[in-house]
């Protein structure tokens, strides 16, 4: 058996975590006017919020090609590949995941396990890399499989957006019109049913941002608290690494026995919110999968995380 792992730009792995944990990804095109540009390949993270603050025409997202999905599936037969493992950013804010399916279903030189992620960004990160570390460990598909749903199980999300009319725009905000979040300065705090549908949503709303971020922090606090197993959580933005240090500091500060990471808000998740987001994902840490020796440990079942109706 040998497993590939393939996913999208929108996790934002970083080159170091790629070839690391050997992660294929395939970059998902911003359609800009009449120009197409892809993922940090034709346009950098600077750059892109750079452009958005001054463009008078707003971006647009597709999915990866099918063509290049394909093309890559070619290329794991030709490498002998028995398994591809196919990580999505969420369908419920895209059809990637729809698209995925039909080639797996079309396929029969290659068993393609997609998996959807229900997130994006650090939580779709966190499952490619976790899958990478199991392959190297020598687990086998089953185990690999259980594993990520596994963790789907203990992942949850809080963000902030300085601006609701970018997830308006873009339809990606699934109670925007019960939702009014840009009257009053109102900090809307958002959240992604990540053990349901994956789609975005406004849960609370705050007047002021430091009481937004207390809310962000009482959430996180109340949903993990309780759990018998270790967290990770990942802080990141879209290009307001002021904020991010400063909420990374306090984070550490005040929840001690947690590890905590960054990452970023990548072009094709900011096209959809914009920047000044300020984000973070948590959920099982991924070295308890793991014995003292590295090898996998078989069963696990965590407790979920349930969020507050």
């Amino acid at each position: 058996m040998k497993i590939a792992v393939l996913t999208d730009s929108s996790a934002y792995l970083t080159k170091e975590q790629q070839e690391k944990y050997q992660i294929d990804v395939l970059p998902i095109p911003i359609i800009w006017g009449k120009k197409v540009y892809h993922d940090l390949v034709d346009i950098g993270y600077e750059e892109f919020y750079q452009k958005l603050n001054t463009a008078k025409e707003l971006p647009t997202t597709s999915q990866p090609s099918i063509g290049d999905l394909k093309q890559k599936i070619d290329e794991y037969v030709v490498a002998g590949y028995t398994d591809v493992i196919v990580i999505t950013l969420s369908s419920g804010i895209s059809s990637y995941f729809s698209t995925v399916q039909s080639v797996a279903a079309e396929e029969d030189r290659i068993k393609v396990h997609p998996f959807d992620s229900k997130i994006t960004c650090a939580g779709e990160a966190d499952y490619a890399m976790l899958a990478g570390r199991l392959i190297e460990a020598g687990a086998d598909i089953d185990l690999i499989m259980h594993d990520l749903k596994d963790l789907q199980k203990t992942m949850d999300v809080r963000f902030m957006v300085d601006d609701l009319s970018h997830l308006k725009r873009t339809g990606r905000l699934s109670n925007a019109a019960s939702f009014v979040g840009t009257l009053f300065k109102i900090k809307p705090i958002l959240s992604m049913d990540v053990q349901n549908e994956g789609k975005i949503s406004a849960i609370a709303k705050e007047r002021q941002y430091k009481r937004a971020y207390r809310h962000v922090q009482n959430d996180f606090d109340n949903l993990t608290k309780n759990l018998s197993y270790k967290i990770q959580d990942t802080i990141f933005d879209s290009l307001d690494p002021e904020k991010k240090q400063a909420w990374l500091d306090d984070y550490r500060t005040k929840f001690p026995k947690y590890k905590f990471d960054t990452s970023i808000i990548g072009p094709v998740v900011g096209v959809h919110v914009g920047q000044g987001t300020m984000s973070m994902i948590w959920c099982r840490d991924l070295d308890t999968y793991f014995d003292e020796n590295g090898q996998p440990i078989k069963g696990i079942e965590s407790q979920a995380v349930v969020d507050p109706e």
